[in-house]
């Protein structure tokens, strides 16, 4: 598996052999929302960072998942949209959200790395 890189919003990014980019949430993100009852995976199609394009939904809140950088969707897991626990169950595996290729395959390497991460999540169940 290849190294993954994270964002602020705790999502994880994967970047593949192929050149895609495979999204999900991170353990950290799913266990504060608690268990998911609804996915809504993005449409196809080119967006810029930050775009809002899923939705997620648990018991505890509901969350809009954000494009992490500049690029087109080609992908998604529509599995999540009958089977949300997926998310739960393995939000680093078989939880995954959607694949894009990246407008600059290198901005990956400009996002959060493993320890960062967990500087990061530490300071938040500390505040």
């Amino acid at each position: 598996m290849s190294e993954l890189r994270f964002t602020v919003d705790h999502e994880w990014l994967r970047l593949e052999r192929d050149g895609l980019v495979t999204v999900g949430i991170t353990p950290y993100a799913q266990q504060a929302l608690g268990d998911v009852v609804f996915v809504q995976v993005p449409e196809l199609g080119t967006f810029g960072a930050g775009d809002e394009v899923a939705v997620l939904e648990s018991v505890k809140a509901a969350s809009n998942i954000g494009m992490p950088l500049d690029g087109e969707v080609v992908e998604v897991n529509a599995t999540l949209e009958s089977s949300p626990e997926l998310v739960n169950e393995d939000s680093l595996g078989e939880g995954w959200f959607f694949r894009f290729k990246p407008a600059d395959a290198e901005a990956i390497h400009h996002l959060l790395d493993h320890d960062a991460y967990a500087r990061l999540t530490q300071e938040s169940a500390e505040a």
